[in-house]
């Protein structure tokens, strides 16, 4: 079964091309599984790149241009909610992946056809058998009478998807091994996909694919829901070649370039510049944090130890165009993406990576899970897990009102004294909003070095948040960890502000 379904994987399946007497093929909930099951026990082969001079040598507009005919998108013929449409192969998508759809139980090879492509100003001859790149599904998303992508899974084991409204942004990952390690990051690929053929009157699909790289393999099922959020419910299960003690789950990559709070060194018409401002986490012992992103002037890890998660996200909490100001990439528009792990994920940390840059055209910002105990080789190990694409996560309460979200900061510098930084940070919502005239709460700021000088809180009668400030002294600290939150007598009425500053 397995020659027949992956002829293109070597070590665990066939090499043959895809002319195989009968390429349908029975297929259930297991047969991924048991795929990469099997290929854990070889060694790992590298992905077929070879293509044509002139599909190598694309340029990204060139590449951009490629484009499928969406007449001939897969089930549009029987007017079903869904539409996927293949992405050629090209500039950095080198690798051959292929593709099948699945119904009544039987898997059958989605067939390359290079007349279903822009491929004319190319010049060059495209091979029967090229294959594909990856895929988008496309839905009725903003309105009945038109498909929207509203999903893509190309590069790797990344991929992206927007609910109502969105363009895109940040994306996810299939796994991440080794991210900002010394000995380099290794990347799983994606090596096939299974796309179930939707219900005529359902509002969802699944996507299977099957994981692949030199430490390990894994079996991933996707049951994707657009809408106001679009939410993919993720069932994964690994199964490590080797010892991985840098595995990271559920990881989101994003752009962070400039905002309010760091934009030292810039020179940008706009205020703001990325497609996550912070990263949020909702603990295991039921805390609130929220932790604004920066872009450091060299390479910065941040971890977040903690034991079974209930939710950890790159978000993006400026909404009004005025916050970025451009009319191109609208930043005011992209989502957040935040996991919510289904069952107890045990001890481990929540790490965030931020990378220099100085273009908004890299991704330079990664957060993930990762596992206190080492994924061992020869083991099997199932995550679970919710990606919702949103413009907001509220912090699940179990039944307690949500704290204040601290929705604007930022910093400059304090004048009369050298060196020193005055912060302005902005809480909304939750308890915080309903307090009476003349209630008093506290501001508790503190740094891990340096020294924190006047710290102040009251209300802004023009935005209804309350604004807090304070001012640092860093002396010749070279990094302080930043911390600030607001309480009454009945607790924290914020989630927890943590920043780490460097000049």
């Amino acid at each position: 079964m397995m020659a027949g379904l992956m002829p293109t994987i070597p070590g665990s399946l066939s090499d043959r091309a895809e002319a195989a007497d009968d390429p349908v093929r029975p297929f259930d909930d297991t047969t991924v599984r048991r795929m990469a099951r099997e290929m854990a026990t070889k060694p790992f082969s590298p992905p077929d790149e070879r293509l044509p001079g002139p599909l190598s040598d694309l340029s990204y507009d060139a590449y951009r241009r490629i484009q499928y005919d969406a007449g001939r998108s897969l089930w549009r013929p029987e007017g079903l909610p869904f539409q996927m449409q293949p992405f050629h192969r090209g500039f950095l998508f080198r690798p051959r992946v292929p593709l099948f759809e699945v119904a009544n139980g039987r898997a059958a090879p989605i067939r390359y056809d290079a007349s279903a492509f822009s491929l004319g100003d190319l010049g060059v001859s495209v091979p029967d058998d090229l294959g594909f790149a990856g895929f988008r599904l496309t839905h009725p998303l903003n309105r009945p009478d038109h498909f929207d992508e509203v999903a893509a899974f190309v590069g790797a084991s990344y991929f992206r998807a927007i609910g109502q409204g969105h363009v895109y942004g940040l994306s996810a990952r299939g796994l991440a091994i080794a991210t900002a390690e010394r000995g380099g990051e290794e990347f799983p690929i994606f090596r096939a996909f299974w796309l179930q053929r939707p219900q005529a009157q359902g509002n969802s699909m699944v996507v299977h694919a099957l994981l692949d790289s030199p430490s390990t393999t894994g079996a991933y099922r996707f049951t994707i829901r657009p809408g106001a959020d679009t939410v993919f419910d993720v069932e994964s299960v690994l199964y490590p070649r080797v010892d991985m003690p840098t595995a990271g789950i559920a990881p989101l990559t994003s752009m962070f370039l400039l905002s309010p709070l760091d934009r030292l060194g810039t020179d940008d018409y706009r205020t703001a510049v990325h497609d996550s401002d912070g990263l949020m986490l909702s603990t295991g012992r039921g805390e609130a944090v929220w932790r604004p992103l920066a872009n450091p002037r060299e390479l910065q890890v941040s971890v977040f130890a903690d034991a079974n998660p209930r939710g950890f996200g790159l978000m993006q909490r400026r909404r009004s165009f005025r916050d970025y100001n451009d009319l191109e990439a609208r930043y005011d528009r992209r989502p957040g993406c935040w996991v919510e792990p289904i069952g107890d994920w045990g001890e481990g940390a929540v790490h965030l990576v931020e990378i220099p840059t100085k273009e908004e055209i890299h991704d330079n910002i990664a957060a993930f899970w990762r596992p206190r105990t080492p994924l061992r080789a020869g083991q099997e190990y199932s995550f679970v897990y919710r990606l919702h694409w949103a413009s907001a996560a509220a912090f699940p309460g179990g039944g307690r009102p949500p704290p204040a979200q601290f929705e604007e900061a930022s910093q400059g510098a304090k004048l009369g004294t050298a060196g020193a930084r005055l912060f302005v940070l902005e809480a909304k919502g939750g308890r915080l909003g309903a307090l009476p005239e003349g209630a008093k709460p506290v501001l508790d700021v503190s740094a891990s070095v340096g020294r924190v000088l006047n710290p102040l809180l009251q209300r802004n009668e023009e935005t209804g948040a309350w604004r807090a400030s304070f001012e640092l002294v860093p002396g010749n600290e070279r990094l302080i960890e930043l911390r600030a939150l607001l309480r009454d007598e009945g607790g924290p009425l914020s989630e927890t502000w943590l920043f780490r500053w460097t000049p």
